[in-house]
Order: structure tokens, then C-alpha cells, then sequence
């Protein structure tokens, strides 16, 4: 008969690897929050219109790009946070789809989120 769901010292070992990745996702996340939230004052203020709005063009698509990983990693640390729940009921590892046993192998690179098994 096929394992219906992780030993406890299975899901000790996950809840460690998640809780290391958690600490290293919010520490990211933290550093682009600053990094969005930093005035820069060491903006060249240059009275040539043309590289102005260069300046301004590539300050605003940094932010952009910027906003959209701290975006990305928020999900991340979310999807890590309800894997730590899961491990608390001990259904972390499952797929959601079929109900089988999520290869371990799999499991440490990255934990699954809610939907994608």
C-alpha cells in the first residue's frame, strides 16, 4: 500500500527547509520594500530637458520592474507561509489533483503552492 502522507520526521525536515526559505524570502522582500520606499538625492539635476526625462524614463521603469519583484516574492512568501499550514494538518506534500505523494526530491527545491502540484 502507497504512503498516504509524510512521516512526521519527513515534515519536520520540510517545515526546517520552509522556514529557512521564509527567513531569506521576507529579508528580500524587505529589501525592495526599502528600496521602493528610498528617495534617491543623488539625482543629477541637470537643466538639459533630454536628459531629464531619461533619467526620469529609467528611474520609473526600475521602480516598475522593482514593484513587480517585490509583487513576486509577497507570493512567494505567502505560498511558503500555507505550506507550513499544511504541514501543521499534514497534508503537505500531497498533490491536491491526485491525492499521490509529492517526490521529496521535488519538495526541497520548491515547496508547492496551493494550486500547482
Amino acid at each position: 500500500m502507497a504512503n498516504t502522507r509524510y512521516s512526521d520526521s519527513d515534515l519536520k525536515e520540510f517545515e526546517d527547509l520552509i522556514h529557512a526559505k521564509l527567513k531569506q524570502a521576507r529579508s528580500d522582500f524587505d529589501q525592495l520594500q526599502r528600496s521602493l520606499s528610498y528617495e534617491d538625492d543623488n539625482r543629477t539635476e541637470d537643466t538639459a530637458p533630454t536628459f531629464k526625462m531619461m533619467e526620469d524614463g529609467s528611474d520609473t521603469m526600475s521602480r516598475e520592474e522593482t514593484a513587480q519583484l517585490a509583487a513576486r516574492q509577497q507570493k512567494f512568501i505567502m505560498n511558503l507561509e500555507n505550506a507550513l499550514l499544511r504541514i501543521k494538518n499534514k497534508t503537505y506534500g500531497l498533490c491536491r489533483v491526485t491525492g499521490k505523494l509529492i517526490a521529496k526530491e521535488r519538495l526541497r527545491l520548491v515547496p508547492p503552492c496551493d494550486h500547482v502540484h
